[in-house]
């Protein structure tokens, strides 16, 4: 089984709800936000790649242009937890990268959220 990754990277500020007004989180504050798109297969093209990374230039640019420098909640229609992230943008690419096993999502160098389908 190949597996490979590739990071992308966005600033944006939210708040969360559903959370006691005291815990931080329900007030708006931003992160340096870091997307890991994963992708596997058995096979690799005749150039010995999975995918070119410069083929998933669309979660770059889709990034750059709905969430970079934004206030998630006013772009997004849920939520804006990692995890809710992390399944949003697996569920937007999975059609265009069918070998897409997983977007991860981290909001610090300690947190980390991932969707897949295992």
């Amino acid at each position: 089984m190949y597996v490979i990754t590739k990071e992308f990277s966005f600033c944006a500020s939210h708040s969360l709800t559903g959370l006691p007004a005291d815990h931080p989180c329900s007030r708006t504050h931003g992160h340096n936000y870091t997307v890991i798109a994963e992708l596997k297969t058995d096979f690799v093209d005749q150039t010995g790649f999975v995918v070119d990374y410069r083929k998933l230039d669309p979660i770059k640019q889709y990034l750059d242009s709905k969430f970079d420098h934004q206030h998630l909640n006013a772009v997004i229609d849920f939520n804006p937890t990692a995890e809710n992230l992390a399944a949003h943008l697996f569920c937007m690419f999975k059609k265009t990268f069918p070998m897409l096993s997983a977007i991860i999502v981290k909001e610090t160098d300690k947190t980390t959220a991932r969707y897949d389908l295992s």
